[in-house]
Parts: C-alpha cells; structure tokens; sequence
C-alpha cells in the first residue's frame, strides 16, 4: 500500500472519501469529514438537491465546518452500538471533541431535519473557524437569508432553514451564509444546530433541547443495535454494517438507498459517475436478507412491503426513487466533481433497462422472508405468480445483466437468477404460499434454463461458468450462484478459482474481465467470494478471505464505499455503499455456520 496524507488533511480543496463519517435519523444523511467539515446533506431527503455539496464542488460547494484554527491531529470513531459521531481534535493549545447527530426523538424520527454538532472542551482550549455555507447546485440556485420574527433564516430554493447555536458562537450572516468562531475551554461545551425543511413551517426549538435528543438519539441507536442478533465474531465489526443499512433505509417509505451521495467516481478521473440515491430491486432483496440474518424483522418487512407495494403499482422496474416513483433520466450538472472527476449528474439510466436479475432477487426475498416464519398475503400471492409466469416466458431473451452494461447480452449470472426465481416460486407454491396452478410449468422452465446454463456457459478452457456465451471473460458475481443453490459443487468451486486467478488483485476483485483498466476493485464482490468459499465448505480460506478484506478495509470510522484502489486502498464510489455492507454481513453470517468439533 502506498503512504498516504494525514488524516483530515485536504489536496486541492478535498478529503479522501475514507475520511468521512456518516450520519443519518432514516430521512437524510450528511457525510462529516475529518476536518470538521460536513461537505455533503441532501435536505430534507436523501434524493433531495444538495444543501451542501462540496464534495464535488471543492471551491465554491456549500459545507458547514468547525475546523481548529491551528494544525492538528485527529481520531475519530462512532460511538459504540451508534450512528452519533465524534471527532477528538489535538492541537498544540488542547483537545476538544466534536459530537455530531442527525437527531432523532424518544418517539423516533423528528418531522423536520435536525443536525446536531457539539463541540466539548477536553483539556487547554481551542479555536473552532465557523463556516455555514450553503451550496449554488453548480450555479442553478443562489441561497440568501432574511429576518422573519426573531430569527435570521436561509433560503435555498425551496428549502427553508435555521442556523441555531449557543451563546459562545460569534457569528456573521451574508447572503452567502454565516462565518464565525467558537472557542471551548476545558469543561466548557457549545452547540451549533441547523433546522431544515421544504414547502414546511419550521419549528424552533432551544439549543438545550437540541443538545439533550443527542443523547436521545444515541441511545435510540443503541436500542435498536441490542436487538441485532450477531452472527459470527467480531460482533462489533457486524453491527457496524448493520447500522449503516439502517442509515440507508428511508424510513416515510421503507425504501432502502443504494447510497445517499451521487458521482463519486469509479476511478479517479473517470467517467463511471453515477447517482445512487434510489432503490434497487437487487440491493433491496440482498439488504431484506441481511435485515433477516441480523434479526432486523421490522425493518425486513417495511422493506419486503414497500418493494410489493411498488411492482403492483407502478409496475415492475429496475429502480425506483425512494418516493416509488419511476426515477428520473441522466442530468448533468456544471461542477467540476470529486477530484476532477466529471460528470456530476442526477438520475440514471438503469431505470429503462431490462434486467432478468430482479427475478430473482424478488423471489429469493420473498423465500427468506417466508423461511423466517412469516406469511404472504394472497395479493402479493397473486403478484408474485405473474411475476414467476413472466420470468418463464422472457427468460430466453438477452438483457442489461446485474451490471447494467449497454449491450444486452445472455449473461450467464442474468440465467442463473431467472432460475433462481423459478425454483423459489416452486417451493413457494410446495409450501402453501403461492397458488400451484402453474407450478408444473415453473419446475419445467427451471430445468430448461439450468440445462441450457450448463449447455452454453461453461467454457471447458476457462474450467469456470463465463460471462454470457461466445466470450471468455469472466463475472466475479458468478459467485453468488452458490448462494442461490445452482450446479453442483466441481463447477462452481472451478470457477471460484478462475475469478481469483483473473480477477483477483490482493483481497479485493474486479467486477468482471477489462475493469482493471476502467475502474476499482468492486468490494461486495469480495465479500460474495468469502461467503461462496465458507458455502463449499473452505471454512477456513474463507476466514482468511473475510480477516484480510476487513483488515485492509480499517481505513477510517467503519462505513464502506462501492470500490477501492487495489493498489493504494484508496477508496472509489458512493458510499456508504449498502451492497457491500449486506455483503458483508451474509458473508459473516455464512462464516458463523462453520461445524463446530464435538
């Protein structure tokens, strides 16, 4: 691994994505660097427009920062069983600590956007510089402020909001936002808050009232993190990314985020910039999954429900906004990007695409939940009855694939999922939970597509399933069909170790054969390698597998982004990415299945 700049140190204007935290109350997230400053909120909603977004836009981008007036040094970390973050800063004159809160209420999620900040005088004093700036959307809206009442109030569009603080805050406002300072001494606390709403009255509450829900809201994390049933060891390193999925369920829908940013790039200077802030049918069944292992069954069924919900409503789609409408077409925006990293855009494209992956991540949803010892109810019955006739009828045809790639193809992965879903749609319907009246017709289209699959997708030079017939590139996310139960044992074990052979770089993977020259290593890959090797009965490689991913991971507070640079660590992609957190903790949980010794 190469060395690296000090942690909370900017090159042109911008932190490595490691040196950021997240914090979240279900309805929004900001991303808080190790500096101090929170360079990316989408307020009120995680899809809303960027109330600050300097992270792609390093010099005129809105941020809120408390950052020491001298150097200094930094440790961060989440507080245990928590999404509240803390920021111990050392300078030459003391050590303070910053602890910050998206907050939420004892009765749960607040009706407005409450961003908490608290700055703790820990030993001499320190000088905090205050910037409150929110963000132009690449020159697209000019924020201003005015007095209503006793209060001075910013306006960024439609969004109306508050900068709230204790009384040792010197501040002064500018239509361009507020600049200031703050000192703490030891013993001493200040507090500095932002309200936010859209189209919405606001309410104003006192600073001690803001200071006190961080408490509550620390300890309503806590709750929910004793209910996590741990699988496997370590315990700490599973809740983690158990949390960070429950930052990215949206709690007014149960729609559950890929990630809360957009256009953080693949590969530094890249183009493979995308906007994650929907709901993917595919991470939506793999997060269902891992609620369902973590013992989440609250959060499982929101998810499970809403996700139905949207196929009888709007109608079956790769993609939805967390609202459940249909997401919006690719807009570019003027900013210059993560580290020069253009385009910055809105929307995307996987929303028109045909991808034969949802199958069967809608079925094998539906299979785990029911497998956790719940019911279906006879509409979502009837749904996904139509749903299984579809998938034998369309499964010949070529599609998009788990990659969403521009060509269509008979991706051998895209096969393996439509028989994935026809198998689980035929013990659905042995089990009493979909109706049986095509269930003759579902078994024979699954051994069509399993014996078509063994025909015209392996390559006996590869020794490994390869990505679609007619090529000898490889797809690391072959890996999951030991999940899904496909093949027998020799098959997918050979192709395991073509993928380490060919796409293997340490203990990280590429996506599928070429991407080393376009962008990172894809992390839930990885972790669907470790859960494929512990599945085949490899305990302890796969042990091995999980301990260095983890390790090499350890970078900053515990959440993960998409990719990283295989060979710097550095990391790549929207984060916290929720695939490769639930990738983490099946992998996890598979490991936790391991025999033990009599």
């Amino acid at each position: 691994m190469m060395g690296r700049r000090r942690i909370g140190e900017r090159s042109e204007g911008q932190l490595a994505l490691e040196d950021y935290g997240a914090i979240g109350e279900g309805r929004s997230i900001a991303l808080s660097g190790a500096d101090g400053s929170v360079d990316w909120w989408c307020a009120p909603n995680m899809d809303s427009p960027p109330l600050f977004d300097r992270l792609l836009d390093p010099v005129n981008g809105g941020c809120f920062a408390m950052t020491p007036d001298a150097p200094f040094t930094v440790e961060r970390c989440y507080r245990s069983d928590s999404n509240v973050l803390e920021t111990t800063f050392t300078t030459e004159t003391g050590r303070a600590r910053l602890v910050e809160s998206m907050n939420s209420g004892s009765a749960g999620r607040l009706p407005w956007a409450e961003m908490a900040r608290r700055l703790e005088g820990l030993e001499g004093r320190m000088r905090f510089c205050v910037t409150m700036r929110p963000g132009r959307r690449g020159d697209t809206v000019n924020p201003y402020h005015s007095t209503i009442g006793d209060h001075t109030v910013f306006h960024v569009e439609r969004v109306l909001g508050l900068f709230l603080h204790s009384g040792g805050v010197e501040c002064h406002w500018a239509d361009e936002g507020v600049t200031g300072a703050v000192e703490v001494k030891a013993g001493g606390r200040e507090v500095l808050a932002l309200i936010a709403g859209q189209d919405e009255p606001l309410v104003v509450p006192s600073i001690a009232e803001i200071d006190a829900r961080i408490e509550t809201s620390d300890q309503e994390w806590r709750t929910w993190a004793r209910t996590i049933t741990c699988q496997g060891e370590p315990r700490a390193a599973f809740v983690r990314s158990a949390l960070a999925l429950k930052l990215l369920l949206y709690s007014p829908s149960g729609a559950i985020a890929a990630a809360p940013t957009t256009s953080l790039p693949e590969r530094i200077g890249g183009s493979k910039n995308y906007d994650y802030r929907y709901a993917w049918v595919r991470d939506a069944g793999y997060t269902i999954k891992a609620f369902l292992a973590a013992g989440a069954q609250a959060e499982a069924k929101a998810a499970f429900s809403w996700l139905l919900d949207r196929l009888a409503k709007v109608g079956f789609r790769v993609c939805y906004t967390l609202g459940g409408d249909p997401v919006p077409p690719v807009r570019e925006w003027a900013m210059p990007g993560y580290r020069g990293s253009r385009p910055v855009v809105t929307g995307n494209q996987a929303n028109d695409q045909s991808q034969h992956g949802v199958y069967g991540d809608i079925f094998e949803t539906a299979s785990c939940f029911v497998g956790s010892g719940n019911i279906l109810d006879s509409a979502s019955a009837e749904l996904l009855s139509h749903l299984a006739d579809e998938c034998a009828d369309r499964w010949r045809m070529p599609d998009a694939g788990i990659w969403e790639l521009p060509v269509y193809e008979h991706y051998t992965m895209s096969k393996i999922s439509c028989w994935q879903a026809l198998a689980r749609a035929v013990e659905l319907a042995d089990g009493g939970q979909l109706p049986t009246t095509c269930r003759e017709r579902w078994c024979r289209e699954r051994d069509r597509v399993a014996a078509w699959i063994e025909e015209n997708c392996w390559s006996q030079d590869k020794q490994a399933f390869v990505m679609h017939p007619g090529t000898d590139r490889l797809d690391a996310s072959i890996a999951l069909a030991v999940r899904f139960g496909f093949d027998g044992r020799e098959r997918l074990a050979a192709t395991l170790d073509a993928i380490d052979r060919e796409l293997g770089a340490g203990p990280f993977h590429y996506r599928y054969s070429g991407m080393d020259q376009e962008e990172g290593c894809f992390l839930a890959c990885s972790f669907w390698m470790a859960e494929a090797r512990a599945s085949l009965g490899d305990w302890a490689g796969a042990r091995a597998r999980l301990t260095a991913l983890v390790d090499a991971l350890d970078r900053g507070v515990g959440i993960y982004p998409e990719m990283v640079d295989p060979k710097t660590e550095e990391f790549l992609g929207n984060l916290p990415q929720g695939l490769t957190h639930l990738a983490h903790i099946m992998a996890q949980s598979v490991l936790a299945e391991e025999p033990r010794p009599d």
